[in-house]
């Protein structure tokens, strides 16, 4: 218990790895169960075509989120200038005109969306939950402090209070609207709650609007890679959704949302620790520096890898009786599409932890590339993998996609010292042994989908 409890304390890079890596681990755990939950009820008192019509607005937004992400996060977690105040005063500046400019985007694209997509409600829907986008513009660069210095406990408060008041917002307007607006005003509430929580609890610098011309340089010059990197990576998170919202109709898009939610519990798990962890890893601990720090981060990379391992494997294993538990006959068909998508993640869980190395390193450009091909191929793979077998084949592409891209993440990572080929090599054996072996045990299911339009 000694040796465990040192572990925890003390200023070091691995105490507090160990502390932030918990508190991660609990925010994501309780967001999920919060999630989980909303889901639950919010599918009784709602509508597929609901959650198929939600889907298409968070593809908007996130998408408008993404598209004009300059990396302030990732620049502030690695300058040198990271706790400067000028420096995270013009970050918050760019932040506040960001802002804005999203929420005017979200009405100028509700027709055209309403029109691409043949759902007149979106023209209401986008401008409204556009109003979520510029209420975090104003949120501080304490929340980005506190994750430069792995300080996630208070962070973790916010996040959940804020998610949890969100759902209440969305129950109790479900009960009275029984509408989508539920969902959307819901999402707004969330963005105020964490706007409130943010400037009044967490410790650190108080913003006011200011632009410092060194610092706004340096973030733009590092930041025009990133913008170009999650640009991509939009197409990566959200492509799908975008694609299948115009080839599937809304009730069976509404489905899949299910599916990819409960597949998705694993992988994102990964990304949020890596996202949030990683960068300062890689910062304090270069694995070009030394040996030692390389065995290290390749033990830690078997731990990450074996996790999300057999997690998706327990999804992809249990994926149809899951669903029958915890959702009615309408949308059983969300178990079958639960174990494609799991599996289809396992080769995106080989690499999870090697892209925050280049970012850690400066090197922007490099995952600007990695990400723009990724996005090129999963579009690809999916319009082909539709056509040649429907919803299944779009399914299967995302992880023939990520196969596909992986020799050039192993690329950017050896140029960082930071690629284990065992680990690869013994993941992609153990990858195809489940894939198979779950195939097979879900078959007719998986089957069943080829009809599903």
């Amino acid at each position: 218990m000694k040796g465990i409890s040192g572990m925890f304390s003390g200023s070091g890079l691995m105490a507090r790895l160990m502390r932030s890596g918990s508190w991660v681990l609990i925010g994501y755990g309780g967001s999920q169960a919060i999630r989980l939950a909303s889901n639950l009820i919010l599918t009784r008192l709602l509508f597929p075509e609901a959650f198929g019509l939600m889907a298409l607005v968070s593809v908007v937004t996130v998408g408008l989120m993404m598209f004009s992400d300059v990396g302030v996060g990732p620049s502030i977690a690695q300058s040198k200038r990271g706790d400067d105040p000028a420096f995270l005063d013009t970050a918050f500046s760019i932040q506040i005109l960001r802002g804005a400019l999203l929420w005017l985007a979200t009405i100028a694209l509700a027709g055209p969306m309403a029109r691409f997509y043949d759902q007149p409600d979106l023209v209401l829907y986008l401008p409204i939950a556009g109003i979520a986008l510029l209420l975090l513009g104003f949120k501080p660069t304490k929340i980005e402090t506190a994750q430069r210095h792995l300080r996630f406990g208070r962070l973790t408060m916010i996040e959940l209070a804020s998610q949890a008041i969100g759902v209440v917002a969305m129950v109790v307007l479900a009960l009275v609207t029984e509408s989508v607006i539920s969902l959307v005003l819901g999402s707004v509430v969330q963005a105020l709650v964490k706007l409130i929580l943010a400037w009044a609890v967490l410790p650190g610098h108080n913003n006011r609007p200011r632009i410092e011309r060194a610092a706004m340089a340096e973030q733009m010059g590092f930041g025009k890679w990133v913008f170009l990197s999650t640009a991509f990576a939009f197409v990566s998170q959200q492509g799908d959704k975008a694609i299948l919202g115009k080839l599937l109709s809304l009730e069976t898009l509404g489905i899949y949302n299910i599916g990819y939610f409960l597949a998705g519990f694993p992988i994102l798990l990964g990304v949020t620790l890596c996202n949030s962890l990683l960068i300062p890893v890689y910062r304090d601990r270069p694995p070009a520096e030394s040996a030692e720090n390389r065995a290290k981060l390749g033990r830690m990379r078997l731990v990450v890898t074996s996790a999300l391992f057999a997690m998706l494997s327990g999804m992809a294993l249990l994926g149809p009786w899951v669903v029958d538990l915890l959702y009615d006959a309408r949308y059983a068909p969300a178990g079958a599409m639960l174990v494609v998508i799991a599996l289809a993640f396992l080769p995106q869980a080989i690499g999870v932890t090697y892209e925050r190395a280049a970012l850690a390193a400066g090197d922007s450009r490099g995952a600007f590339v990695y990400s723009g091909l990724r996005a090129v191929l999963q579009v690809g793979c999916l319009l082909v993998g539709f056509r040649i077998a429907g919803l299944v084949g779009g399914m299967v592409s995302y992880g023939v996609a990520m196969a596909l891209v992986h020799p050039l993440l192993i690329r950017l990572a050896r140029r960082h010292q930071a690629w284990g080929a065992r680990h690869d090599a013994g993941f992609a054996v153990l990858a195809a042994l489940i894939i198979g072996a779950v195939v097979w045990l879900h078959w007719p299911a998986i089957a069943a989908l080829g009809h599903a339009q």
